[in-house]
């Protein structure tokens, strides 16, 4: 079931946040994802609209929008691969006609997933806290062509 965040889900929001960033970006120091861990409680978290995947009563997966920004979207590790990315991305689509996100162009199992998903490439750039190039991507519910 997909749900609204609520408080309670805080904590194990931000483990899936750590245990998946690291698992996923191998090429950024963990110390630079814990690091991060206030930042996501008290500025990021608070600053979005956040829904969690919930299954058996556990938290497995959210994601974080932030006006048309897919601002995260994280899987618990041991849930990869299982449909609940999917089904987060589903429920973001129905939310917004049009998502934009940026992923890192070495979490090439993420960008996979986001092409899969409909969203397609619109700009490369450099992220300016770990130097690492990231693609911004975009997806777009209906799109007309002439």
């Amino acid at each position: 079931m997909i749900r609204k965040f609520i408080d309670a889900d805080t904590e194990r929001v931000l483990e899936i946040w750590l245990e998946a960033s690291v698992n996923a970006h191998n090429f950024v120091k963990r110390e630079f994802w814990e690091s991060k861990i206030d930042d996501m409680k008290e500025l990021y978290l608070p600053g979005s609209e956040t829904y969690v995947y919930e299954e058996n009563g556990e938290v497995k997966g959210f994601f974080s929008l932030v006006d048309e920004t897919l601002a995260a979207l994280f899987v618990a590790p041991d849930r990869q691969g299982q449909g609940c990315g999917k089904k987060l991305i589903a429920k973001a689509k129905e939310l917004r006609p049009a998502l934009k996100l940026t992923v890192y162009s070495k979490n090439t199992k993420s960008v996979d997933f986001y092409r899969k998903c409909g969203f397609k490439t619109v700009k490369e750039q450099t992220d300016k806290h770990t130097g690492e190039t990231e693609l911004m991507m975009e997806y777009i519910r209906f799109q007309v062509g002439f």
